[in-house]
């Protein structure tokens, strides 16, 4: 009941302050992330979780199902292969290349083993657009690069989760007895996710079902439901198959996808606050102070190197503009879903889990701040509207000096 009612309390102050948010460095995933560690047993103690309970973990995996449902949403195959030069350089060559700089950063900066390193590199890998709103969420920021970061964060979440899940398995030395069961899990995911939608999708279309304006939105929201129930029901992978459902709801329901677009990604930012606010709740000044000068060297690093880097070399002789790939190479926050992947690893008990967690944990807390305090500054520099009243002044100013300063006659005159 207590963490009802301070997510309720929360929630209520962060729409209050929404309108300031969007113009300012203040963040809403910064005010649940401080807020969860406030109220943790590590400061007032007015909430207690544990990452072992199965509300933390039940939460984190529905919040997890509505993020991957609402990003395959944003991301049918006909957007794909209308603008995939960019994305497909992000994912296919940026995706692999930042999991590997991240597992060498976490070999030789921390020390953990090659195996566990890798499985560092997956869970760090995707990136979340929602903390980089102001960029992405404005229309005069140029477009390909508001599609390039939308894209690439809505696709790399499922792409990255089955290579976390079978170097879970490795870690846990538990690859040899079950890598076929993990295969299952993973492809039966995916048929379900295609199946659902397409048989839900087809009905509607028959003459003998119509469904109403007012209940339009919950068509999507049904078809997601059955997907959940039915991957439980069967052990399949339940990520996989909401990302599936999504690509095969926006790629052949395009009058469901948009009468769910906006009910879903509330739907989905709620969920994905309400376990934000626990995952601060998991941490504390002890845990912080726990982690070792490496920890952190490696958390820096793997924010403002293996993604860098790794997109820098995505993008040589992509034709994208430098500032449009400065902001590309910088906004690559990690989300909710390296949140629940490092919750995963941290309830399956393995002997690395602690200290893989304690990494995957302070790179995010350390994310969420820099990327979400960041990105109204980034905005501007494509907006000069949104720059502050000074700001624009100055610019003004300098461009008037310009203008009036005289032409030097060349030696040729």
């Amino acid at each position: 009941m207590s963490l009802l009612l301070v997510f309720a309390v929360v929630l209520l102050v962060a729409v209050l302050l929404s309108a300031l948010a969007h113009r300012t460095v203040l963040s809403t995933a910064v005010v649940f992330l401080a807020a969860g560690f406030l109220v943790g047993d590590g400061v007032f103690g007015l909430v207690h979780v544990d990452a072992a309970s199965p509300v933390v973990s039940s939460l984190a995996e529905l919040a997890l199902f509505a993020v991957l449902f609402t990003d395959g949403m944003r991301v049918g195959w006909n957007d794909l292969r209308s603008a995939w030069r960019l994305p497909g350089r992000a994912l296919g060559l940026g995706l692999p290349l930042t999991l590997l700089v991240t597992a060498v950063l976490a070999r030789y900066v921390v020390g953990l083993d090659w195996v566990e390193s890798l499985l560092v590199g997956a869970i760090l890998a995707p990136t979340d657009p929602v903390f980089a709103s102001a960029l992405v969420g404005n229309d005069k920021v140029p477009g390909r690069l508001r599609h390039l970061l939308n894209v690439e964060s809505g696709v790399n979440d499922g792409l990255a989760l089955p290579f976390v899940v079978v170097l879970l398995a490795v870690v846990a030395h538990d690859a040899q007895l079950h890598v076929l069961e993990i295969g299952w899990e993973l492809l039966l995911g995916i048929a379900i996710g295609i199946a659902v939608p397409w048989l839900a999708i087809r009905l509607e279309r028959t003459r003998w079902f119509a469904v109403s304006e007012q209940y339009a939105p919950l068509n999507a929201v049904a078809i997601g439901l059955l997907v959940l129930a039915l991957g439980k029901a069967t052990h399949a992978n339940l990520f996989l198959a909401a990302f599936a459902a999504g690509i095969t709801v926006a790629t052949i329901g395009h009058k469901e996808r948009a009468a769910f677009e906006h009910f879903g990604e509330l739907i989905a930012e709620t969920l994905k606050l309400a376990a934000l606010l626990v995952f601060g709740a998991l941490l504390s000044p002890a845990f912080f102070g726990g982690i070792g000068w490496a920890g952190w060297v490696f958390a820096l690093l793997a924010l403002l190197v293996a993604r860098p880097a790794a997109l820098w070399l995505s993008f040589l002789r992509s034709g994208l503009g430098a500032r449009e790939q400065l902001a590309a190479m910088w906004f690559g926050p990690k989300g909710f879903a390296s949140v629940v992947y490092g919750l995963l690893v941290l309830a399956s008990g393995v002997a690395a889990a602690e200290p893989i967690f304690a990494l995957v944990a302070l790179t995010i807390v350390l994310s969420i701040v820099l990327h979400s305090s960041t990105d109204i500054v980034v905005a501007r520099s494509f907006v000069p509207e949104l720059m502050p009243a000074w700001q624009q002044r100055l610019e003004t100013r300098g461009r008037r000096l310009l203008q009036r300063r005289p032409v030097l006659p060349t030696t040729e005159d």
